[in-house]
């Protein structure tokens, strides 16, 4: 057989040889693939359903279930029912792999406890430790209770509930004044005469006001008009 004859039907034989290797692999590829998917099953939704429903519904898939041993109080899903779930519903994943899951216990069950006569700050305390909410807070001023106490609650003590409205009183509403204008008046007298009045008044320092009768107010804090309470401090400063 001539050379040239030779070399053509080995390359044949190479091409033959390369094709019939190519779709082993393209086939072993496949098959793998097949398999890898028949392998894998959907995440089911079980959201909502009984725990022991649950973990039928994944077995079936050949999923187990893991449940977190802290149960989650939740207003709307019933006590015993999955709350939360891990994968989320839909994903794709390989069987024996877990589900995990968190159960409800249902609504809050806080026993309402007795805020009354008590101030805002330990009320507010009181109930934050207990997971109850203020809802919201009602106000009045009166001389017959304690300020800042809470006089009445909503609901009652011993009631289970998650939230509590407040009825608060802010204490008596003190007397105010507005303060005089004090500038060109003796500040001695003008002292004396608030302070028998019940205001704390000082005399605070002295300036040089050439023309000015000595003890002239030439300057005052607050400044006139200014509401002013017995509480207050009033600084004057005259002539000198």
């Amino acid at each position: 057989m001539p050379l040239r004859a030779r070399v053509w039907s080995l390359g044949k034989v190479l091409v033959l040889a390369g094709a019939l290797v190519a779709t082993f692999f393209v086939f072993a590829l496949v098959g793998m693939r097949v398999a890898l998917r028949s392998r894998e099953v959907q995440v089911p939704d079980l959201v909502g359903v009984v725990v022991d429903d649950a973990a039928r519904a994944a077995a079936e898939l050949g999923l187990a279930l893991r449940v977190d041993p802290n149960p989650r109080p939740d207003e709307a899903v019933p006590a015993g029912r999955v709350l939360l779930q891990e994968p989320v519903p839909g994903v794709d994943i390989r069987r024996q792999r877990t589900i995990r899951v968190w159960v409800s216990s249902g609504p809050p069950s806080t026993v309402m406890p007795a805020l009354v006569g008590q101030s805002e700050r330990s009320a507010r305390l009181r109930v934050s430790e207990e997971g109850i909410a203020v809802a919201s807070v009602s106000e009045f001023r009166s001389p017959d209770y304690s300020a800042d106490a809470v006089v009445s609650q909503d609901p009652a003590p011993g009631s289970r509930a998650p939230s509590v409205s407040l009825l608060l009183n802010r204490g008596e509403q003190a007397t105010t004044y507005v303060m005089p204008d004090l500038i060109g008046v003796h500040g001695e007298l003008a002292a004396e005469a608030m302070r028998t009045q019940g205001f704390r008044v000082s005399i605070v320092g002295s300036q040089p006001y050439p023309g000015l009768p000595e003890g002239t107010v030439v300057r005052q804090q607050p400044p006139g008009g200014f509401e002013v309470g017995p509480w207050d401090s009033i600084s004057l400063e005259v002539s000198r």
